[in-house]
């Protein structure tokens, strides 16, 4: 079942509307204020040195403007960007072919890098520390080495899961970036702009309406931002209001805390277990979904937010969880005493 608050990678043949809602220019990038700031430091002095940028590393949960800020790194710089992604470099080959094609100051963008194999990272290292390439040629006494030049260029990579990176790449890229949710005032910035791209306006209190049950990504904001516009459509309206956003989000099972269906069955399954851990293999057995799909999927914005804990023996609902439900937050092995979701 596709979730409308989805935050998995998109692939690289996005929807073309998709696009023409990511902002053009570095001043209407709304949010990773921290960031952007930083950036634009390390900007400004690459370009006085008359220097490639150093590699850098963007991590966080999916959604949050990775790709987004490569491009505009990439205008600010006035330089090509390569996309590709970690899965798609299945061989030494693929990577050598692809860093050959690049000129100087050309910003390379690996999306999901830390599903590069271990193969393709060696090939990696020189070339990013050295800008060279070292290619063996043949096999056996035979086998040769060649080195290459390479001309100097960045590299941005992003993921999802930093941990999974090795240490040695990690350790090549000389800016480690964050991402951040977005708060609700961020996002409804961002989807007022978007809605004019779309040919609507957008009532503050709608976009607010809206921003509140986005999980904090601007990605989910955008893709219910269509829906909702879909639904004025219909209305022949074209200003979007309050009353259409409500109307429109409960009826696509999106609530006011931005919990779809998988969500609240998570929360209900650690409530359940009444204050006791519960491991990451059990919960997807019991919820029939993937381990990744909750780690990557669901767990980031349930724990950004407080509603789920990890422990060293699995994970618990909060007390935040607790009182969404209206139950009681059980002491050690007592029960729930206030009503029950089952």
């Amino acid at each position: 079942m596709e979730r409308l608050v989805e935050v998995e990678q998109i692939s690289f043949e996005e929807d073309k509307s998709e696009v023409n809602l990511r902002p053009s220019s570095w001043d209407d990038y709304i949010g990773q204020e921290k960031i952007k700031k930083n950036l634009k430091v390390f900007i400004e002095a690459s370009k006085k040195r008359e220097e490639a940028l150093d590699h850098i590393l963007f991590y966080g949960p999916p959604g949050l403007g990775k790709t987004t800020l490569s491009y505009l790194i990439s205008s600010e710089m006035n330089s090509n960007i390569k996309i590709t992604a970690g899965p798609m470099i299945e061989k030494s080959g693929d990577l050598a072919a692809i860093l050959t094609n690049l000129e100087e100051g050309d910003i390379l963008f690996i999306d999901e890098i830390h599903r590069l194999s271990p193969a393709v990272e060696e090939i990696l290292y020189p070339a990013m520390e050295d800008y060279r390439l070292d290619i063996i040629i043949g096999s056996g006494p035979a086998a040769q080495t060649v080195k290459i030049d390479l001309p100097r260029f960045t590299l941005i990579g992003a993921t999802t899961r930093a941990g999974m990176l090795s240490n040695p790449l990690r350790e090549r890229f000389g800016m480690h970036f964050r991402m951040q949710f977005y708060d609700h005032e961020e996002l409804a910035k961002i989807i007022q702009k978007a809605s004019l791209k779309l040919n609507k306006t957008c009532e503050d209190d709608a976009a607010l309406e809206i921003s509140r049950r986005s999980r904090g990504t601007p990605r989910v904001a955008l893709r219910l931002l269509r829906r909702v516009r879909d639904f004025a459509e219909v209305e022949n309206e074209d200003t979007i209001i309050k009353q259409r956003c409500k109307y429109a989000l409960d009826e696509l099972g999106v609530n006011d805390s931005g919990f779809d269906e998988m969500d609240i069955n998570l929360l209900e399954l650690l409530v359940s277990n009444k204050g006791k851990p519960m491991g990451l293999s059990t919960i997807a057995a019991a919820l029939s979904e993937d381990e990744g799909t909750i780690e990557d999927a669901i767990e980031p914005y349930l724990l950004a937010n407080g509603f789920i804990e990890r422990t060293a023996r699995g994970r618990v609902a909060s007390v935040k969880t607790y009182e969404m439900f209206r139950l009681n937050y059980p002491q050690s092995e007592e029960k729930i005493t206030e009503g029950s979701l089952f």
